[in-house]
């Protein structure tokens, strides 16, 4: 059993776009622990762009009055102590100390968009992992760090002894998203062609799902190669490098001859983050066709004809975050196809916290998924 913490090593960010130094943080005690929270020690975490957007201090929940703040929110944990209540997780099993779980962003629970809407990703009160001061409580609320505050409104879910730390530490968010976007845009059929665009985490992702629902025509756009052959093993049909077409005219016709009677794509998957993309997506689509995006998380603008979504009636759906039944259907694909997919391919080998700016500058570079092992 792990010994109750007083204080934890964390990477902390105290300005954007300097070093992340390795503090020591305030842990909660035993008794400050509220009723449903849980004391996690980080067993694996993994970089998201999003982080390296808030490192920089251009992404939309970069904000300097929540300096310093330890990063980091994509994690899984190994439960050390639980605040009063029910040791099960969400979906009723029954948890122990010791036990390995993801957990989700804390909605408050009780706002429109939880009550009414149903979507707690919307919800305005949310307590948000890797985003919160240091000099509040908890104090310890990211993933980049030896210890982790769970809130006692975030959604728990157990890990699958068949999935290891790093591929559950990437499903808590990259793998999480795409499962909630393919649910949004829903009755994605076998007769379909869909397009993804990027071949990161997000895009490598839905081209695994999109094969393993069984649609038949998957078109992976993006760089570098090596990305490229990796998504032609996780289910790509057709591969369109961006280095070798670097005109979307050209990526266009290419996309449009690969699709039946040229017509277009049936569905496309923004997952790139690049700002291009949203109207060559647009272009890809055939009429009657759906666009799904989540990519695009910093404010940018682009220029677009707003005609074409009349002219082809394109549905376009976003999906932000992910709620605790996003999380559990992502463990059980991972699980589900553990052998079928080489899901190491896209990790490096974990580096402590004291490497957290390196992992970022890497990711930053083209690093696909950086790891960070708070025990090294």
């Amino acid at each position: 059993m792990t010994t109750y913490p007083i204080s934890s090593r964390a990477a902390v960010l105290e300005h954007f776009g300097a070093p992340v130094p390795v503090s020591e943080v305030r842990v909660p005690q035993l008794e400050e622990l509220e009723p449903r929270a849980i004391l996690v020690r980080v067993r694996m975490a993994s970089v998201c762009g999003t982080d390296v957007h808030l490192w920089e201090g251009g992404a939309f929940n970069a904000n300097p009055m929540n300096l310093p703040q330890v990063m980091g929110h994509e994690m899984v944990g190994e439960i050390v102590a639980f605040g009063e209540g029910p040791h099960v997780d969400s979906l009723g099993q029954p948890l122990k100390v010791g036990d390995r779980i993801l957990w989700s962003h804390a909605p408050c629970g009780t706002c429109y968009y939880c009550s009414v809407i149903r979507e707690p990703s919307l919800c305005l009160n949310r307590q948000s992992y890797g985003r919160l001061p240091t000099s509040q409580f908890p104090y310890i609320s990211g993933g980049f760090a030896e210890f982790c505050y769970v809130f006692p409104n975030s959604g728990r879910v157990k890990v699958p002894d068949e999935v290891p730390d790093s591929w559950a530490s990437a499903a808590s968010c990259a793998l999480r998203t795409v499962v909630h976007l393919l649910e949004t845009i829903d009755d994605i059929a076998p007769h379909e062609t869909a397009v993804v665009q990027g071949v990161g985490p997000l895009g490598l992702y839905a081209v695994s799902m999109l094969k393993h629902r069984g649609v038949g025509t998957i078109i992976a756009i993006g760089a570098p190669d090596a990305r490229l052959a990796l998504a032609k093993s996780y289910g790509a049909t057709h591969l369109v490098s961006v280095e070798e077409l670097p005109s979307a005219d050209a990526r266009v016709d290419v996309v449009r001859a690969a699709t039946t009677g040229g017509r277009g794509a049936d569905v496309v998957l923004e997952m790139s983050g690049a700002r291009s993309a949203v109207v060559e997506g647009l272009a890809f689509i055939a009429p009657g066709g759906r666009y799904g995006i989540v990519g695009q998380t910093n404010p940018t603008a682009v220029e677009i004809d707003p005609s074409i979504f009349v002219r082809k009636q394109i549905s376009v759906h976003g999906a932000l975050s992910a709620h605790i039944g996003h999380y559990a259907k992502a463990l059980d694909f991972l699980r589900q196809t553990k052998g079928e997919y080489d899901w190491d391919a896209m990790f490096t080998s974990p580096v402590g916290l004291d490497r957290v700016t390196d992992a970022m500058a890497g990711m930053r570079r083209g690093v696909m998924k950086p790891l960070i092992d708070p025990s090294l």
